[in-house]
């Protein structure tokens, strides 16, 4: 059972008082004004090093940047509280908190992932499979019993798991994969990028770890790349992937770290319009006759509507896919004709995007080729509706 995480906890609040809401906590980034300015926006410490003191004694808590800095610690804290737990890691890019929690993974053990998901963890994961002598099984979200058929009881190490299944948008139920993890031995980690902890708690529905592109939502301007990683409790695979990332020193920079609390400030409005509009522009086009098929949790129709309901409590996200009549030609043709929508890569911002996802990700990509991803920002939701509909006429 999921908990309520309506409301924060205040412990690591600096004047010890500042508690509330998600959109309460993330507004006021969990900073008092300070004490000697008054400044209501936290501070930018940029130092790479920290003094010392006559005694050769440091004269605060910090000794060097790949050990931690005030401003990466400052966001660390806010992330940890948004995900219910009991600590935060940030990391220079998305792909460098991933790779991190593989590195955990020793010689000879295994690895369970989906057969469709974000393709630069999927490469990575091949790489290392192929370089390293560790096993890895991909299996079809899609399929009831495919997951209990991966797991090697005793032998997997990390099932990795998209809730939203990347582009396809298939939804995996976080707790039930977790119980199959665990009882496999293995621990769970979670790829929440695309259902942020303002609607999803992964750690709350048993998550051992979970993980964000903070790139996308969290940050949600995109204006700077970052990966965070939280977990339940701060135990032996904590401080190994904390060893892991001074050692590879893949640690995020103050300046992007200040970037991203002033981002996190506006997540929830901005999760929740995005959200609103994608609902929107999913009704306005299921059933449209150009299009195959509309593939969105947040429609009723959508075979994981019940269990995405149950684990999203606070809208469906702003990313769906379309399918578009007539192949890979007819796809990249819509593409070309949309004037509002950005044809880039990326999810999660302000603007809306579309992309041909398997162009992207090349010629082993499992995503169908007619299929266009598109990542509602925060426009007009007419304006964006108007949009798909002059570039799917026929004319």
């Amino acid at each position: 059972m999921a908990r309520d995480h309506s409301r924060l906890s205040a412990d690591d609040a600096p004047d010890g008082d500042r508690d509330g809401s998600d959109a309460t906590v993330l507004a006021q980034a969990a900073h008092a004004p300070d004490p000697v300015t008054g400044a209501l926006v936290p501070p930018l410490h940029v130092s790479a090093t920290f003094g010392r003191n006559a005694e050769y004694e440091l004269v605060g808590d910090y000794i060097y940047l790949r050990y931690g800095s005030p401003t990466v610690e400052h966001a660390e804290r806010l992330l940890a509280r948004l995900e219910g737990g009991a600590d935060a890691m940030l990391f220079a890019s998305g792909l460098a908190a991933a790779a991190a929690v593989f590195e955990t993974v020793e010689g000879g053990g295994h690895i369970v992932a989906p057969e469709t998901m974000y393709h630069g963890v999927q490469d990575w994961l091949r790489r290392i499979s192929g370089r390293r002598g560790i096993g890895l099984t991909l299996f079809d979200a899609t399929d009831p019993g495919a997951l209990r058929r991966a797991l090697r009881h005793g032998e997997t190490s990390v099932v990795w798991i998209e809730p939203l299944v990347n582009p396809t948008w298939d939804v995996i139920d976080i707790g039930q994969t977790a119980d199959q993890a665990h009882q496999a031995g293995a621990i769970l980690a979670v790829d929440g990028t695309m259902a942020p902890p303002v609607t999803t708690r992964a750690l709350d529905f048993g998550a051992d770890l979970v993980f964000h592109s903070a790139t996308k939502y969290l940050n949600g301007h995109s204006d700077l790349l970052a990966g965070v990683l939280a977990a339940p409790k701060v135990d032996e695979l904590w401080e190994e992937l904390r060893l892991v990332r001074k050692l590879s020193g893949g640690v995020l920079s103050p300046r992007d770290a200040w970037m991203l609390i002033r981002g996190l400030r506006t997540l929830p409005l901005r999760f929740e319009r995005a959200s609103r509009s994608a609902l929107r522009i999913a009704r306005h086009l299921e059933g449209h006759p150009k299009l195959e098929a509309v593939l969105y949790p947040g429609l009723e129709s959508h075979a994981g509507h019940d269990v995405a309901q149950h684990q999203m409590t606070n809208g469906f996200g702003g990313l769906l896919s379309i399918l578009v009549r007539g192949g890979t030609e007819e796809a990249l043709t819509v593409a070309k004709r949309l004037r509002i929508f950005v044809r880039a890569t990326s999810a999660g911002g302000v603007e809306s995007l579309v992309e041909h996802r398997a162009s992207v990700e090349g010629p082993d990509s499992p995503v169908p080729s007619n299929l266009l991803r598109l990542s509602v920002g925060i426009e007009d939701c007419a304006d964006l509706i108007g949009d798909l509909d002059r570039a799917l006429r026929d004319d």
